[in-house]
């Protein structure tokens, strides 16, 4: 006999398609479900939210960066003051937010006074004396 009877026995049956072999790919669907599609449709819900409900005067960034106050809302369209007299229209879909503008913080008279805090750093220009103490001069 030449041939050995390990090679000539016919292969075994191919493991069927069972759940073994799919539950990898349903724990990666769960995976992106779960920390990128459901938090994307939150914000877009949220945004869509706050869109529907801006009303005149509000104060709104567009996707633009141009921070103006709403004067007048007609369905889609919205007409914004950007400066004294100039007055734009844009649509809804191009509103990123609201503009909430930093309040002051009241300054300490700590060791750090003078110092530009993040909350009014944006408003005040910095100093040459303030900068080079913020720098470790005198």
């Amino acid at each position: 006999m030449l041939i050995s009877p390990a090679f000539a026995q016919t292969a075994g049956g191919a493991p069927g398609f069972g759940f073994e072999q799919m539950l990898p790919l349903v724990l990666v669907f769960a995976i992106f479900y779960f920390l990128l599609i459901r938090p994307q449709q939150k914000r877009a819900k949220e945004h869509k939210a706050m869109l529907s409900g801006i009303k005149r005067g509000d104060r709104i960034v567009t996707g633009g960066g141009i921070v103006g106050t709403v004067t007048k809302t007609v369905d889609n369209e919205l007409t914004v003051e950007i400066a004294e007299n100039l007055r734009v229209k844009v649509t809804r879909e191009t509103v990123l937010g609201l503009y909430k503008e930093r309040a002051a913080a009241p300054e300490s008279k700590g060791d750090d006074a003078g110092v530009p805090t993040p909350a009014n750093d944006a408003e005040k220009p910095v100093s040459g004396s303030k900068l080079r103490r913020l720098l470790g001069g005198k």
